[in-house]
């Protein structure tokens, strides 16, 4: 899996040393292996990012070569199609664009390249916290890890996520980045009514959390339900609410398959 900011990370780590030739996807029809912004950065010894692979990455790596070394000139934009140009069974057209970047280019491709992500808000460090921080964080994901106990958090974090210590836990609630989407997955059942009463609150007010999802059975969500009652929330509010967790016919237990099932059911909902 990519890592979105790992390769940024790595383009402007190389470029304080060496020129490189960026190839990137500017458009594209039909069937395609990568999606438009999708890029590559050629260096004489190495290669960092992806336009897909294949006979495409192939050629361009090669031609992108050429140009360092001062055997080619640099082509103006050029129009690729897969299937008849390059024997590639998927069909569809790309476009692509090169140009010679260097060091003093760092500054404007690490705004031009840095990925949109997904805002992700996490609240419990235990488990399967630390499997979804895994698993996410290779994914178009930024997270903020959220748990009221000290010492909890994975070291080193990965680029994408932030650790945040919060006491109470259900406090860093209002100051989420609006769109977040939430996992409440606390080490106390107390701490997830106390976070999810909390994103009802503000769901209420603004409706700017698309995804709320709390872990745990039926039997759980059950008595959540009476409680929140008790709050003042009702049929409406819990409607907001998706539990249990993950895409529907993975039944496992395993931390990391609880982790793999809630990831897929984040890209469907946010892609």
């Amino acid at each position: 899996m990519v890592n979105f900011l790992k390769y940024l990370t790595q383009l402007t780590n190389f470029l304080a040393h060496d020129k490189a030739v960026l190839v990137k996807v500017t458009r594209t029809s039909g069937s395609v292996p990568r999606d438009s912004g999708s890029w590559m950065a050629v260096f004489p010894q190495c290669l960092v990012g992806t336009i897909g692979g294949g006979h495409l990455e192939f050629q361009a790596v090669a031609l992108a070569k050429d140009i360092l070394a001062g055997r080619a000139a640099l082509p103006g934009p050029q129009t690729v199609p897969l299937g008849p140009a390059l024997g590639q069974c998927c069909g569809g057209v790309v476009g692509l664009e090169y140009r010679v970047v260097g060091d003093a280019d760092i500054a404007s491709l690490r705004q031009e390249l840095r990925p949109s992500l997904q805002p992700v808000a996490l609240f419990g460090g235990g488990h399967v916290g630390h499997a979804l921080v895994n698993v996410l964080s290779a994914l178009p994901f930024e997270m903020r890890w959220i748990d009221s106990r000290d010492q909890v958090f994975a070291q080193p974090l990965p680029e994408q996520v932030v650790a945040e210590h919060s006491d109470p836990v259900h406090a860093a609630v209002a100051d989420l980045v609006p769109g977040s989407m939430v996992l409440i997955m606390s080490f106390s059942h107390a701490e997830d009514l106390d976070i999810l009463a909390a994103c009802l609150t503000r769901l209420r007010v603004s409706a700017d959390l698309p995804y709320v999802g709390l872990i745990g059975s039926d039997s759980k969500w059950a008595r959540f339900r009476h409680r929140l009652e008790e709050r003042g929330f009702g049929a409406e509010d819990f409607a907001r609410v998706t539990t249990p967790i993950g895409i529907s016919g993975i039944d496992s237990k395993l931390p990391e398959v609880i982790a793999v099932s809630v990831a897929a059911q984040l890209l469907q909902r946010s892609l």
